[in-house]
């Protein structure tokens, strides 16, 4: 009998154990927030044309058709990666992440990207919802054609305000916003804007209690990098009579992850409505981003304005109500469900979000603060960046750009007509005079919540400097065009929150541009190809530093030491001590960017030694052998060497480290485009990427096909004339909705 009890209690706890795990492993796709197609059903159709590379040359009788085009080829060609950014739009990344997608998904809800989607989506031009609605149709119609790709179970069909809410999540990380929250939400050391003494924050490491928290104390830190941060940059621009044969010259030379959400794909666009483009654009666009028209083209650089504001809310005893203006007003509260994928299970995590008048809230253990950042509640740049794209001139393109629709990154610019121009475009906060935006504001007073971004007018802009060229690496606008053309800081307000700080890829490049009686076509590819560092700013520190060590009795130390000290500043394979510099370099980098401490040299320096002879032996083995571009497994697989560094303008900006202790080179440069305009010809242009159109398709030959090409320096040409493109198509075919 007791056996009998025993067995029965036992099958009941197993049936009761199934059932939960069943339903665990299958409740998220169907409580999930349906997703419905486009409301308006239209016929779509376009030619993809596919070069000897693979990129796809995308046609069209509407730009609506190509959009659909845009879809499905990058569909073709990276559908992975394409779901991943869909699900972020969706707030459902938790489901294929795991926890790391669940951060991402607290930041979607935080942020109200969906509900910026539902009001200002319906709001934009309807050419530009036609062109967002034809390019989710697209995806649509890949996922229902191939069920046996899918990751998550119902998240199709999509439709423009999805893609639309996956632009409002995006894009404030580009400016740092994460380097604000993630601190927010552990309570950890805010960034140095913000000035040297916080009261209410501990100002190191070892002050802060706790694990990272969100509003209400589960933990879930943020995954775009301590820094909020996504990406490097080189541009140049030179005009026809610096360039020495008359022609005018753009050069578009990203630094993005070679793989994910903020990866480029290259393409080139065509309709009879008259949008002609060739570029690359993210996953999640109907439209490339960066790139050249038939008249003229831009590229773009991370810049770092101040764009968030920081205010301490004064609570009642309640913990739900903020006192402002006087009066007490109820936090906007909502309650979310995060999907956190643990193996087969995916476990529900409720999280409460909140909301003041100022944007979103965070609680931790110094208090509430509330964020407000340049950009805010707006989606009107999936229409500026449309209509850049058809842009004729540099009137028509500055008149885009004027909207203070893009919330960031700098643009240089050039044309047929010999125009250069560069631009640091921000949306930055019209900010009254008086307060001290670089601190922590009281968040009490309604009239420190400004309502929108300065007027164009007030930005730093270049156009035409009388040195004939201009540059930006990731550094403050001042220094752009050379002595007697840059800008001076003295012009602008200190409450604009323009950036003040340099990257060694600047000084260098400045250095060389200034330098050059002319800039011709072979002066360009070196300048931007350059692997030297100059001994300045954290480098200089870092050499100094070593210099004075005292390292008497740790002879290992010493030897690299001295070797460091005999290095040439250039990371280009040749010198012995390039590996070891190499790897030193980098954390400094880092932390210089990062506004965080240097690392201690001694102790960096020691595991930088233990690292190369745990793995090669020595401490000087050749850089190729330790830097890497990797990309596999399969047929298409590559290992090949790479230079540059994590701070030169031919960049390697950072890695993995692969258990054979190799650098298996991550983020840096990334697609890289030649566009030239010649007198009285049409323009041409070039283009590199990593390392193939099909960044997550093994078995293609278009895996891995452009990187022998990449690590040589060289480009492939651009097919932008049809003509040219038929000539050259290894693939024609024809895709339409059905």
């Amino acid at each position: 009998m007791i056996r009998k009890w025993l067995f029965r209690g036992t099958s009941a706890l197993l049936v009761l154990f199934l059932a939960l795990f069943v339903a665990l492993a299958t409740w998220e796709p169907f409580f999930a927030e349906s997703g419905h197609a486009p409301d308006e059903q239209r016929h779509y159709r376009a030619e993809i044309l596919r070069s000897e590379f693979g990129v796809p040359h995308i046609y069209g009788k509407t730009d609506a058709d190509v959009a659909f085009g845009v879809a499905i080829a990058h569909a073709e060609d990276d559908f992975f990666t394409l779901q991943d950014v869909l699900a972020m739009a969706r707030g459902r990344y938790g489901a294929i992440a795991g926890e790391e997608g669940a951060q991402i998904d607290y930041a979607y809800h935080l942020l109200d990207a969906r509900g910026t989607a539902e009001r200002h989506y319906p709001t934009l031009p309807e050419d530009t919802r036609a062109l967002f609605e034809a390019y989710a149709s697209g995806l649509n119609q890949y996922a229902r054609e191939h069920p046996q790709e899918l990751k998550l179970a119902n998240l199709f069909p999509v439709n423009g305000e999805d893609i639309a809410a996956g632009f409002a999540l995006r894009q404030p990380f580009f400016f740092g916003l994460g380097g604000v929250i993630g601190p927010l939400v552990a309570g950890d050391p805010l960034r140095r804007e913000f000035g040297p003494d916080i009261p209410g924050f501990p100002r190191d490491a070892e002050a802060a209690s706790g694990p990272a928290q969100t509003a209400r104390g589960q933990r879930l830190p943020l995954p775009w990098g301590e820094d909020g941060t996504l990406s490097g940059s080189n541009a140049f621009a030179v005009a026809p009579r610096k360039s020495g044969d008359g022609v005018t010259r753009l050069v578009s030379n990203s630094h993005q992850p070679w793989r994910g959400g903020v990866a480029w794909y290259e393409m080139v666009v065509e309709s009879e409505e008259g949008w002609h483009y060739a570029g690359a654009n993210f996953p999640g666009s109907p439209y490339p981003f960066l790139g050249h028209n038939r008249h003229l083209g831009w590229t773009n650089t991370v810049n770092r304005p101040d764009m968030v504001d920081l205010y301490k809310l004064e609570m009642d005893d309640s913990g739900t109500r903020y006192r402002i203006d006087g009066e007490w007003r109820e936090l906007e509260s909502k309650t979310v469900t995060l999907p956190v994928k643990f193996g087969p299970i995916t476990l529900p995590i409720p999280q409460t979000v909140y909301r003041s008048a100022h944007g979103p809230v965070i609680f931790n253990h110094t208090g509430v603060y509330a964020l407000r950042y340049g950009g805010i509640d707006s989606v009107e740049q999936l229409d500026a960046y449309y209509r850049l794209n058809k842009a004729t001139n540099l009137a028509e393109w500055q008149a885009q750009l004027a909207r203070m629709a893009v919330p960031s990154t700098n643009f240089i610019y050039a044309d047929e007509a010999g125009n250069i121009a560069y631009v640091y475009n921000a949306a930055l906060p019209d900010r009254p005079k008086g307060a001290n935006w670089r601190g922590v504001l009281p968040g009490n007073r309604s009239d420190l919540i400004w309502r929108g971004p300065v007027n164009y007018d007030r930005l730093p802009k270049l156009i035409n400097p009388a040195s004939g060229w201009l540059f930006n690496a990731n550094n403050q606008p001042y220094s752009a065009a050379g002595p007697g053309s840059d800008l001076s800081p003295g012009d602008f307000a200190p409450e604009l929150g323009i950036e003040l700080k340099t990257t060694n890829r600047a000084e260098r490049a400045a250095r060389l541009m200034a330098n050059a009686p002319v800039i011709d076509r072979a002066t360009l590819e070196a300048i931007k190809y350059d692997t030297g560092y100059e001994r300045a700013g954290y480098v200089a520190d870092l050499w100094s530093a070593l210099e004075k060590l005292d390292l008497s009795k740790e002879p290992d130390l010493a030897k690299a030491r001295d070797l460091l000290l005999t290095w040439d500043f250039t990371a280009d394979n040749r010198g012995k001590a390039d590996a070891i510099a190499l790897l030193m370099i980098k954390e400094f980098m880092s932390a210089e960017y990062q506004n965080k401490p240097l690392p201690d040299v001694k102790e960096h320096l020691r595991q930088q030694v233990d690292h190369l002879m745990a793995h090669f032996g020595r401490i000087d083995p050749p850089m190729s052998d330790l830097l890497r571009l990797r990309q596999g497994p399969g047929p298409y697989a590559v290992d090949l060497p790479l230079d540059g560094g994590s701070d030169t303008l031919r960049a390697s900006t950072t890695w993995d480290v692969d258990p054979d202790g190799r650098l298996s080179v991550k983020h840096g440069d990334s697609f890289i485009q030649f566009v030239e305009w010649r007198p009285g010809e049409r323009v041409r242009s070039q283009s590199i990427q990593p390392y193939g159109a099909a960044t997550t398709r093994p078995g293609s030959k278009h895996y891995t096909d452009q990187a022998q090409l990449f690590v040589k320096k060289q480009l492939k040409p651009v097919h932008f004339w049809r003509e040219d493109a038929l000539a050259n198509a290894q693939r024609r075919y024809v895709v339409e909705s059905n």
